[in-house]
């Protein structure tokens, strides 16, 4: 059997392994020491030292046997506090605290055979969320039960996944796929909205793609809403916000359909983008500004481009509760100011109680 001395605590760090972590291709480095296997015995076989390596220092008790050493030599090494156990029959091969990539080896290995990541975890790992969530989901096949630990979520599916499995990283759904397990899921429609309309604005999703693998589903809750806020997404409406405005505001009042995530160029040369924009009716600009949306980077981005837009047209800026609460209201404004740049049209009734063409009754 080949062996391969640990590093002891004094001994100088090793070069680190590079590895192919991301569909990017960008280089990641792995975030744990090399195994250390302590002084119950130095030696660990080569061939489980490059797979504690590809695991972020996360095997399992199979893995171990399967290279040769037996479950006293792993109680020797738990007991002397050099391994220790995640999950039952999964351990961490180091001294220190186990990384997010760890947690996430320790969680595939747990769920066995077939096992990927999924649901929340996915989503964050595909780049569709910026923080990682605080269980970690996994998928198995629906043939075999895993009860799971605390800190995972334990799905069942008679479905074929749809993963990718970079280097360094357990398989994990791609973004098509967790979106509609998300979808399915989900307890409110603007989940789905936030969802969907944050993947296309990252050009994460592709509309055909997502609508294969939803039409995959004989059973998914959701559809028809899906349906509608997939054309929407793929169309230009890059966040919920933009969502209501454009069913809430816009369509639901008959006002005419603007250009969307308009092209300009700022001063400084740099290329920006306008809400929306009708080019027709005098250049007037819409901008959706909801704190609850924007992070205050682009809040200040916002207020560039909106004095930039008042130089050669005029600019109407709204937030969530304009239009959510007083959609009715907002819709009658912008019909006001497209009127003023040449629209003909008519306002639409949303409801038969709808503020909007009652206060314009009553105004004319």
């Amino acid at each position: 059997m080949i062996m391969v001395r640990s590093r002891r605590l004094d001994d100088p760090a090793p070069a680190p392994c590079p590895l192919y972590a991301h569909k990017s291709g960008e280089r990641a480095v792995l975030s744990v020491p090399w195994p250390r296997i302590g002084r119950v015995s130095n030696d660990i076989p080569l061939r489980l030292a490059a797979i504690a390596r590809n695991q972020a220092g996360v095997v399992s008790r199979q893995q171990v046997l399967d290279a040769g050493l037996t479950r006293g030599m792993i109680g020797a090494k738990v007991t002397s506090g050099w391994w220790e156990q995640v999950h039952e029959g999964i351990y961490k091969t180091f001294t220190g605290e186990l990384t997010q990539d760890g947690l996430l080896w320790a969680a595939a290995l747990y769920a066995g055979r077939d096992a990927y990541l999924s649901h929340a975890i996915a989503a964050h790992l595909n780049g569709l969320t910026a923080h990682a969530p605080s269980v970690i989901d996994v998928t198995i096949p629906a043939s075999r039960s895993v009860r799971p630990p605390q800190g995972i979520i334990i799905h069942r599916s008679t479905r074929k996944p749809m993963t990718w499995h970079p280097p360094g990283i357990p398989a994990y759904s791609i973004a098509e796929q967790t979106v509609i397990d998300l979808v399915q899921d989900a307890a409110a429609k603007d989940e789905i909205v936030a969802l969907v309309t944050s993947g296309f604005n990252k050009k994460l999703l592709t509309e055909n793609h997502l609508r294969a693998v939803a039409q995959t589903r004989k059973r998914l809750r959701w559809r028809d809403e899906l349906d509608e806020i997939i054309s929407l997404a793929a169309g230009g409406t890059h966040s919920p916000l933009e969502y209501r405005h454009d069913t809430d505001v816009q369509r639901a009042h008959g006002l005419p359909e603007p250009v969307k995530q308009a092209k300009f160029l700022k001063p400084d040369g740099t290329s920006g983008y306008r809400d929306r924009y009708y080019p027709q009716y005098g250049r007037l600009v819409i901008e959706l500004d909801g704190k609850r949306f924007h992070p205050d980077d682009q809040r200040g981005r916002d207020q560039e481009r909106d004095n930039q837009a008042a130089v050669t047209g005029s600019t109407l800026r709204y937030g969530w509760s304009d239009v959510t609460r007083k959609a009715c209201e907002t819709a009658r404004q912008q019909a006001e100011a497209l009127r003023h740049r040449g629209w003909t049209g008519k306002l639409r009734p949303c409801s038969p109680g709808c503020r909007a063409v009652s206060e314009l009754m009553r105004t004319n």
